[in-house]
């Protein structure tokens, strides 16, 4: 019977524990906004769903038609593809991802689409939540649904740039 008692008082002290530990939790805003040098952007790291995702399409690989195509496919997977047109500067690259704060998580999810293969420019005073995706001379083909879902899984959750700062979930 002692023994029961002396369980007890145990489980309800934890618990009383918890609760405490819980109510002056000082981090629970932590890397979120707060503390957030002056100046800095907020970078949007919440992964959207394709049909919020904004892109732009822009042929740097010189083959003819490669901007539309690819265009058209990533119309076909639910993306917002806003505008196909031709990169001026030809990039040997498989392709090159550029994004503002507001695209954080929109970049994150199209890194999936070139299994991670992509070179990524942020620009810190872009102010759109457009990505640009620019088509390099080693692009070959975007990446089957299969092998996107585990490449967002090997990518995990998005972070937020340096120079930024994460913004508040809402």
């Amino acid at each position: 019977m002692r023994a029961l008692v002396v369980v007890g008082l145990l489980a309800v002290l934890a618990l009383v524990f918890v609760v405490v530990a819980l109510v002056r939790d000082t981090q629970s805003g932590a890397g979120v906004a707060a503390g957030c040098p002056e100046g800095w952007p907020l970078a949007d790291t919440a992964l959207p769903e394709r049909r919020d995702v904004k892109i732009n399409v822009l042929n740097g690989s010189g083959q003819p038609g490669l901007a539309r195509e690819i265009g058209d496919e990533f119309r076909n997977r639910q993306f917002q593809v806003k505008k196909i047109g031709e990169e001026k500067k030809k990039i040997d690259d498989i392709a090159v991802l550029r994004y503002g704060p507001k695209a954080v998580g929109s970049a994150h999810v199209l890194r999936a689409y070139f299994l991670d293969d992509a070179n990524t420019v942020y620009d810190a005073k872009r102010t759109d939540d457009t990505v640009d995706v620019v088509l390099g001379g080693s692009f070959q083909q975007l990446a089957t649904t299969t092998e996107v879902n585990q490449s967002l899984g090997d990518l995990g959750a998005p972070v937020a740039p340096p120079g930024s700062c994460p913004a508040p979930k809402e």
